[in-house]
């Protein structure tokens, strides 16, 4: 019987990359894992050098710290001399997560969001029309205009009239203001599986694509756990989870309040959870219920929801679970808003996040 066996894939090195760049790569992810500690992330790498052999007798873990600290990427010279990651390293990694996740963007055209409308913008389009008062001089074709007056006019007596002219018309260009909502209640990293660190990869990738490619939008990061704060975008490698139970509340109130500052027309709100809202607060004291979906909670949540729906901000919510209750109330939810709602694996979260972001930027909501 004839077949075919196969194993497992195992891609070569990259003959263009030093040591020092593989070594970078794996530091990298690990510095991500431990939160942004450094003295962890080096001593992993150390671990699993010992195992896998990824230095060789010229270049060893010592010199990778020793350029680490050469090249900029980590500084010890502060009061504790405790390691830390630099300005340089943090937008680094950054960088990575955007290569890793959103790497497609490589063979994406130039430019920025478009929406299907015509008007004053400033990219011209293939759109034709003819001359109206207030169009400005760069809008005209002067080929088409030119072409025109002859048709019109003849050789012999030339004149170029305002019925000749004929206008380019331009594509508006959209800006959007985006707040992405972290769950880091300790379910995040409950039954052996760790989904704050993707979470966090998404986030900075998101950051990094907003900043580079559509510097004209705006992002805001928030966490939820008992309460809800913001982050900075470059303290998201320090991210973690905490013993904490899921006011998803607290994170919506947060970002309808961010997003009622922001000029721009376009806004929504990305929720990445992996669990129903178990606590709320009323007063100065917090009302929890782990145990099924609350229905005090629940309502809650459901009005402000439908909030952010009269106020035209969709909620795409990515539900890193699948169990058939949490689906009922992503359903729920995601009906009283008119929103979006994906139940992804870890693996598939960063696709779905860049589709969606792509998708709404040609939206006016």
């Amino acid at each position: 019987m004839r077949g075919y066996r196969f194993t497992k894939f195992i891609p070569g090195k990259d003959k263009e990359k030093t040591t020092f760049d593989n070594l970078l790569d794996i530091f990298q992810q690990l510095v991500v894992i431990t939160s942004g500690d450094v003295s962890e992330a080096l001593s992993w790498l150390t671990n699993l050098d010992k195992q896998y052999n990824i230095t060789n007798p010229q270049y060893g873990i010592g010199d990778f710290i020793e350029d680490l600290k050469a090249k900029g990427y980590i500084t010890d010279d502060n009061q504790t001399g405790e390691i830390k990651l630099s300005a340089k390293s943090e937008q680094s990694i950054r960088k990575s997560a955007l290569e890793e996740i959103f790497g497609k963007l490589k063979k994406s055209n130039r430019g920025q969001h478009r929406t299907n409308f015509s008007g004053t913008g400033d990219e011209l389009s293939t759109d034709r029309r003819d001359y109206q008062f207030g169009d400005t001089l760069d809008q005209i074709s002067m080929t088409d205009s030119i072409r025109n007056a002859q048709i019109n006019h003849g050789y012999g007596d030339f004149r170029l009239t305002e019925d000749d002219l004929e206008i380019v018309e331009k594509e508006y260009k959209t800006q959007t203001s985006t707040v992405l909502m972290i769950d880091i209640s300790h379910s995040m990293i409950l039954y052996g599986e760790d989904r704050i660190t993707p979470a966090k990869k998404v986030a900075m990738a998101l950051a990094e694509l907003v900043t580079k490619k559509y510097p004209k939008d705006t992002l805001d990061v928030i966490v939820f756990g008992n309460d809800s704060w913001q982050i900075e975008i470059k303290d998201l490698p320090y991210l973690n989870v905490g013993p904490y139970h899921t006011n998803t509340i607290a994170g919506l109130e947060l970002a309808m309040d961010i997003l009622r500052r922001r000029k721009n027309a376009n806004k929504q709100i990305f929720m990445i959870t992996d669990g129903k809202p178990t606590c709320m607060k009323v007063g100065i004291k917090y009302y929890k219920n782990s145990f099924g979906l609350d229905p005090q909670i629940l309502n809650k949540t459901l009005n402000l929801a439908a909030q952010c729906r009269k106020i035209k901000i969709p909620i795409t919510t990515f539900m890193i679970a699948s169990d058939p209750y949490l689906k009922q109330f992503v359903r729920e939810f995601t009906q009283v808003n008119n929103g979006n709602a994906y139940y992804s694996s870890l693996k598939g979260l960063g696709d779905l996040v860049f589709e969606d972001y792509r998708r709404n930027r040609r939206k006016t909501y």
